[in-house]
This record gives C-alpha cells, sequence and structure tokens, in this order.
C-alpha cells in the first residue's frame, strides 16, 4: 500500500512516442565532481547540474561536513570547500547513495581522520567496497571497518603508488585519482576504468591544476601536486538517459530528437541499435535524432565496461528486444543481480528466460557461481497492461518499465517512481510533451 507522501505514475500506452527531449547532465559525473570541488582551495562552479534526488543528497552530505553548496538556478551550483571543519559524514536524512566511499578518500587530504556511514545504493548486485579501502591503505593511510562505517585515517603524508586494479571499476578508479591528486610524488593507475565519466573527472581535475597523463589502454598516471584551485566546468549529457529515450522511441514506433548528449559518449549503443532496426541522424554537435528505420531483428548483448554495451543501457534495450522476431540474448557481465525487473515485464507479456550459464564469450566474474545472469528474451510479444501495479525495483529498471508502459496497450500504474526520479528528477512534463499519456499521481489515489 502506498503513502500519502509517494508518487506514482499513470501511463496510457500504445501511442508512437513523437517529440523532443534535453538530457540532463550526467548524473554519474556530476556527482563526483561535486566530490572533487573539496579538493580545491577555491571554489568550484559546475553547470548543467540537474537538480535530482541524488544530486540533493551528495549536496546534504557535503553541507553537513561544513562546505557550502549554493544552487545558483535549476542547473548551476557552485561549491566552496574552504569552510569545510569536520570529518565526520553522517547518513543523509534524505537517502543514500555511493558517494560516502568517495568521501573518505577525498577528505584524507585535508584531516588527519575521516569517517564515513555504511554506503547504500540501488540493489543490483554486490558492490564490494574492498578496492577503495586497498587503495587507501596503498598510498599509506590506515582504515578500519566498523559497525557503523569505515574510518580512515592519515599518519604521516599519503605517498604515490602503484594500484594494478584486478577489475576497471568506476569507483575505485575515482577513487585513485581523488588520492594521487595531492599525494606525493608518481602514481600509476593500471586497468583503470575509461568511462566517459572518468576522463571529464580528469579533465576537470587537470583544470583544478592536477598533472595526469593517460594512455591508449587502461594506464593512468599522476604526478601529485601540492594544492587544487577551484574550476568551472559543465557537466556532459547524461548517456545512460539517452539511450533510455533512443529505446523509447524505437520500441513505441515513434521518433525523437535528443539534444544535449555527445554521439561519442554513445559508443557502441548506436551500433547495436542500428542492428536490430533503429534508425539514427545527427541533428548537430549535440543532438540526435532516433526512430524505427525496418522490422525489428533480435541481437546477442554482453555488458562490459566502457568502451563495451554499458550495464545501465541493457534495461531499456531489453524492451526493445522484446520487440524483434527471434530469440535475442543478453549476457550481464558486470552486475549480477540485475534481471530482476524481467518478471514485471514477463506480467505484461514478455517471454523471458534467465539462466546461471554463460551465454557469450567475454571473460565472466560470474561463470559457474550460480547467478543468472543471462537472459533469453523471444519476441516479438504485444504488451498488454495489467491490473496491479508495476514496482520500480532500481533506478535504471525505472525508465524501463516507463518504456513498457509505453507500448502496452491499455493504463499502467508504475510505483516506486522515488528510484526513478532520484536519478532524473519528475520526468512526467518532459514525456508529456512528447505525445506520452502519463501523468504522475499521488499514492493515496490508487
Amino acid at each position: 500500500m502506498t503513502t500519502e507522501n509517494t508518487y506514482a505514475y499513470r501511463i496510457e500506452g500504445g501511442y508512437p512516442v513523437v517529440g523532443k527531449i534535453a538530457c540532463l547532465g550526467a548524473k554519474n559525473f556530476v556527482i563526483k565532481a561535486m566530490v572533487a570541488a573539496l579538493l580545491g582551495d577555491t571554489p568550484t562552479t559546475l553547470t548543467n547540474a540537474p537538480a535530482i534526488g541524488d544530486v540533493d543528497i551528495t549536496a546534504e552530505l557535503l553541507t553537513s561536513i561544513g562546505a557550502k553548496v549554493e544552487r545558483v538556478d535549476s542547473q548551476q551550483l557552485v561549491i566552496d570547500a574552504s569552510s569545510m571543519d569536520t570529518s565526520t559524514v553522517p547518513t543523509p536524512h534524505s537517502g543514500s547513495n555511493r558517494v560516502p566511499i568517495l568521501l573518505l578518500s577525498a577528505l584524507l587530504h585535508r584531516f588527519t581522520t575521516v569517517s564515513v556511514p555504511v554506503v547504500g545504493g540501488c540493489k543490483i548486485g554486490a558492490r564490494a567496497v574492498d578496492f577503495h579501502l586497498q587503495a587507501i591503505r596503498r598510498f599509506g593511510g590506515v582504515v578500519d571497518e566498523t559497525s557503523e562505517g569505515y574510518v580512515a585515517r592519515r599518519v604521516k603524508s599519503l605517498k604515490g603508488t602503484h594500484i594494478d586494479l584486478p577489475y576497471p571499476s568506476v569507483g575505485a578508479t575515482e577513487t585513485c585519482l581523488y588520492l594521487g591528486v595531492l599525494a606525493e610524488g608518481r602514481t600509476v593507475i593500471t586497468n583503470a576504468a575509461i568511462e566517459p565519466e572518468v576522463m571529464e573527472l580528469i579533465m576537470m581535475l587537470r583544470s583544478m591544476g592536477a598533472i595526469i597523463f593517460t594512455s591508449s589502454g587502461r594506464d593512468i598516471r599522476i604526478e601529485g601536486v601540492k594544492q587544487l584551485k577551484g574550476t568551472h566546468i559543465q557537466a556532459l549529457g547524461d548517456r545512460i538517459e539517452a539511450a533510455s529515450w533512443a529505446s523509447l522511441a524505437c520500441a513505441s514506433n515513434g521518433d525523437v530528437t535528443v539534444s544535449g548528449i555527445r554521439p561519442d559518449t554513445l559508443g557502441n549503443f548506436l551500433s547495436y541499435f542500428q542492428e536490430i532496426g533503429g534508425g539514427i541522424e545527427l541533428m548537430g554537435a549535440e543532438s540526435i535524432r532516433f526512430f524505427r528505420a525496418r522490422d525489428l531483428r533480435p541481437a546477442i548483448i554482453e555488458t562490459d565496461v566502457y568502451p563495451g554495451f554499458s550495464t545501465d543501457w541493457q534495461q531499456p534495450f531489453a524492451i526493445l528486444l522484446t520487440q524483434a522476431d527471434g530469440i535475442s540474448i543478453i549476457h550481464e557481465t558486470v552486475f549480477e543481480n540485475r534481471f530482476g525487473y524481467l518478471k514485471a515485464l514477463d506480467a505484461l507479456g514478455a517471454r523471458t528466460q534467465l539462466t546461471s550459464h554463460c551465454l557469450g564469450g567475454i571473460p565472466c566474474r560470474f561463470r559457474d557461481k550460480n547467478y543468472e545472469h543471462s537472459a533469453i528474451i523471444i519476441g516479438p510479444t504485444p504488451f498488454t497492461a495489467t491490473s496491479e501495479p508495476i514496482t520500480i525495483p532500481d533506478l535504471r529498471a525505472g525508465l524501463a518499465y516507463v518504456i513498457a508502459a509505453a507500448i502496452a496497450r491499455g493504463t499502467s500504474i508504475i510505483t516506486g517512481v522515488d528510484f526513478l526520479e532520484r536519478g532524473y528528477g519528475n520526468i512526467v512534463p518532459r514525456l508529456a510533451s512528447m505525445n506520452l499519456k502519463i501523468e504522475r499521481i499521488a499514492g493515496s489515489s490508487l
């Protein structure tokens, strides 16, 4: 039963979605940039910073330790770390995300002892913090794990080191960047993540005065400096959101132009999108038109770290594959528990099956570990709305459910929208302007 202060979406599906939509700034960059701003001695201005839940949670974390976070307008933040007066990070009242574990490293340059709460986030698989803690120790810090969180101590100056990541984790790479830029001497990170958001973070740190070298592979070399200054940077568009709107356009047999997105950040998504029958047209430096070019064909998709097919693209893409003529396969190699959303799709009419076998050729950490991390999707299957509400299990699945409801005949109710709005805000006005019959309703009206 939903409560008075929760919301749901009511969507009447079965119509092509047509129109224009602008991407928000990339959540996965903005919240990491907010942490990086704490490394500067002067204020940092972030533009194209969306007014969404995860940004609000991060702002609450920063202000709780004395930093000043000012939202100048709906798209601009100014962060001043000079007033920070404590290194004990409390659990935020408005929810939790992965930022506390990143603060553990960033704040260790300013304080000799830092404590953060246990981190949270979407339940899509284990997100171990071992890499983060080991990195701090490699730089010379001391880390203790307690029942309430993690405590890091700096008994002497942090020293540059060589970090060979066993997996190119985005979060672990970011932790090493925060540690390395102000550590004494040289730091080398091998097998680092190279996602667009990571490369943008590197560009931001360079603009603050950091000396960072990248290679043609996954190696990053950092020459530590004594201090960093604030900067002014515009967040890149959210490539995960852009792929979702592309999937919505194609699945509904509509026509959507997405602005505010650099095409190069979409990489392999565009190739797979065209392979199954989607059409694209570049409309400018940061604008792409998406539509259905022909009848949809099945595909074999394997998620992987960048530049592979992003794990965050697979949920909306799965909706497309339910409408393709044949048998498609998705092999998830990044998170072991990311297919929980398929059950709701089956209720709408999808035909899917999960297996613990690796249905693909990419080396997979989950081989022979009994995780149901491969999905078989048989299509095409028309979707029909059900009388029972669809509950969103995690952020990325939320957009997939909106797409599913948009192509289902009848009226669907989607609950748990707080997960979705944490990453994308209230999407209803943006989608309603594109012929999608969607409204945001109070939970008490269900």
